[in-house]
């Protein structure tokens, strides 16, 4: 089977589930997968069937969230934001490895109890078949609540969604992968607002000196940059940038930059659980 047409059949599974959903509220972050969910959701169900709701968080960046009310508003749907309330639950502040089910699981009942005053089925999210392999305990939460995910049920990966959001003509087809701010902080470290905004801030400004893909992973008074490959030779060779770049964070609170040689990776700070299970199962 070509690539062209395995494509094909997995989008007619996700509008083929959709259509079984009738009516649906599409947790919206306004990032490619749950864009390009929201674009089919509206083909096949049709404006009066499908809300967008995004979560106006501390874990998330401000820009994202006008971001995702400008495209859900250039994409037709009906939209509306909510405040988290994540931060309340001491469980999800001590940061531990399944923090993000504690997330989700606080995210997803907000979103459940909204669709069921507006009077919507069900509740999709963006889950993508690449999310099924990470440690992901947020989509436990997800399961127990019955959301459901389209595009991870049709086995959509990352860059076929990318491909498919790009041929529909959606505007952030190649926008990075963000995830949320406290996975930028090593399991067991106290999630703070001020080190939040600190994570944010960093962040914000690397983008605006024109790195794509990053991520400013939080050790104490250590910063850790993680960019993509290809964009070192612009910060090791560049000497008015790196030193933007030492300057502003240093300005920030860490006194140590460092950047991580193996650069931009999903989910990096998984790796010490899974070498902490290895060592288990020696």
């Amino acid at each position: 089977m070509s690539h062209k047409h395995s494509l094909k059949q997995k989008v007619s599974q996700v509008k083929s589930l959709l259509k079984d959903l009738e009516k649906v509220v599409v947790a919206f972050s306004g990032g490619v997968d749950s864009s390009l969910l929201l674009k089919i959701s509206l083909d096949v169900l049709g404006k009066g069937n499908v809300l967008a709701a995004t979560a106006s968080s501390p874990t998330f960046l401000e820009e994202e969230l006008k971001e995702a009310a400008s495209l859900a508003k250039a994409l037709g749907a009906s939209w509306l934001t909510f405040k988290s309330k994540e931060f309340k639950n001491p469980e999800f502040r001590k940061n531990p490895p399944n923090r993000c089910y504690y997330c989700k699981k606080e995210l997803f009942f907000q979103l459940k109890s909204l669709a069921k005053e507006r009077g919507y089925k069900n509740l999709v999210d963006g889950s993508n078949a690449d999310d099924l392999k990470d440690y992901r305990p947020g989509l436990k939460a997800l399961k127990e609540l019955g959301v459901r995910s389209p595009l991870a049920e049709a086995g959509l990966k990352k860059e076929e969604i990318r491909e498919v959001a790009k041929a529909l003509g959606l505007p952030n087809y190649a926008k990075p992968s963000l995830a949320c701010l406290a996975s930028r902080f090593p399991y067991y470290t106290p999630l703070t607002l001020k080190n939040l905004k600190k994570v944010a801030e960093g962040e914000v400004f690397l983008r605006k000196l024109g790195f794509s893909q990053v991520r400013l992973r939080h050790h104490g008074n250590l910063a850790r940059l993680e960019l993509d490959l290809l964009e070192f030779p612009r910060l090791l060779q560049n000497q008015a940038v790196r030193e933007q770049v030492v300057s502003f964070l240093s300005s920030l609170g860490y006194a140590f930059v460092t950047l991580d040689l193996e650069g931009y990776q999903s989910g990096s700070l998984n790796k010490v659980l899974k070498s902490s299970s290895k060592e288990k199962q020696r």
